[in-house]
């Protein structure tokens, strides 16, 4: 299939900030893609939260499933627009590589301990993590990731941080946050897709949890709708089957919206190529009424999985483990490994380090350094 004029093409492709010769056998972005996939921090997501933390159960999501699924409903609907499906699942793949052990709450508390030390954005942090973190090839450090692909990671980007960054490689990724332009239409994409993908498995998951139950999710239309119809379809349905087929009517949904209301804006903006894309209003989008929909699942989610007292109670556990790690290797950094103890900027060396933990080692190291257990151990549903 041919890529749209408007899509992303590896042979216009902005390049790397250290020039390499082209592979062989592979374009930029597939090589891109996987560089990210033999990465340490691609591996690491196995084991870091993505709402329940990894003790809690053996069928929950984690930062790598979750980005798996990501890249799924991704390339699914880049297929349809012809947009690039190799950048997709490389922006995809990547977008959570900074991101902490236990969460929100870990990045929450990561960036209170960082307060006079420049702060923590999770983003940010995979940019780092592509960019620098990474230590795999003998000419430089990081990845050495295409312009396009480390621009999809860099979702959010405060301004301060982004005119640190301006400074340091002008014109560069982080520029369309101080120009208030957009990034390329793949980019868009994947912002999307994370929030369906997280909408959906977060229903699975709370239900499985125990912490929300299917009846309570009628008052959420977007749900409710597709639950009706499935049992209309199939009237002796019971079980996890009813949630499942539900979930699944709702994915296809969204995606056939994104698709049909994005078709509509490029027909009406007719850009012909990437960049005018950029210098456009964001273009890959829900149509009103399924945004408004998908608004109302996530108000939903948020009051009663987010904020639901055994979710609190476990990740005010997390945020303590996190500041009492930082406060202890910031005062013994020989506790760090070499690589992180030599460098002069302590308090962003120990920022890396425990944004690089998974669930388990932190608590591990926390129990170490402490000789407390932070976090309890309960047993969670494994089936």
């Amino acid at each position: 299939m041919s890529l749209a004029p408007y899509a992303s093409h590896p042979a216009r492709s902005r390049g790397r900030r250290h020039p390499e010769p082209p592979a062989p056998t592979r374009d930029a972005f597939q090589r891109d893609r996987d560089r990210i996939v033999h990465s340490t921090a691609f591996r690491r997501l196995v084991y870091k939260t993505q709402v329940f933390l990894n003790h809690e159960g053996d069928l929950f999501r984690t930062r790598l499933t979750h980005s798996l699924e990501v890249a799924q409903l991704g390339r699914s609907i880049a297929r349809a627009l012809r947009l690039n499906e190799d950048l997709v699942e490389a922006v995809a793949l990547a977008h959570d590589l900074g991101h902490t052990p236990f969460g929100h709450a870990g990045q929450d508390a990561l960036n209170a301990c960082m307060a006079e030390h420049g702060g923590f954005e999770h983003n940010l942090q995979s940019l780092r993590v592509v960019d620098a973190l990474e230590h795999r090839y003998p000419q430089y450090d990081g990845l050495n990731l295409s312009f396009e692909t480390r621009e999809g990671i860099l979702k959010h980007c405060s301004r301060a941080n982004a005119e640190k960054l301006e400074a340091a490689e002008p014109g560069g990724v982080a520029r369309r946050f101080i120009d208030r332009t957009q990034p390329g239409l793949e980019a868009q994409l994947c912002n999307l897709a994370d929030a369906i993908a997280y909408n959906a498995h977060d229903i699975d998951d709370g239900v499985r949890s125990g912490l929300i139950a299917v009846e309570q999710l009628a008052e959420v239309e977007l749900f409710e709708r597709y639950r009706r119809e499935a049992l209309a379809e199939y009237p002796a349905l019971g079980g996890r089957r009813v949630l499942y087929e539900t979930i699944r009517r709702m994915l296809s949904a969204q995606v056939y919206d994104v698709i049909d209301a994005t078709r509509a804006t490029l027909e009406a903006l007719a850009p012909g190529d990437a960049d005018a894309v950029r210098r456009a209003p964001p273009v890959v989008a829900f149509s009103e009424s399924m945004r408004a929909q998908s608004e109302t699942l996530q108000r939903f989610l948020f009051r009663n999985l987010y904020r639901h007292p055994q979710v609190v109670q476990t990740t005010d556990q997390a945020r303590e483990v996190v500041r009492e790690l930082f406060d202890a290797y910031l005062e013994r950094g020989a506790e760090m490994p070499e690589s992180f103890a030599a460098r002069a900027d302590r308090p962003r060396a120990v920022a890396d380090y425990i944004a690089g933990m998974t669930d388990r080692f932190a608590m591990r190291e926390h129990e170490r350094l402490t000789g407390r257990r932070g976090i309890a151990r309960a047993d969670g549903p494994t089936a």
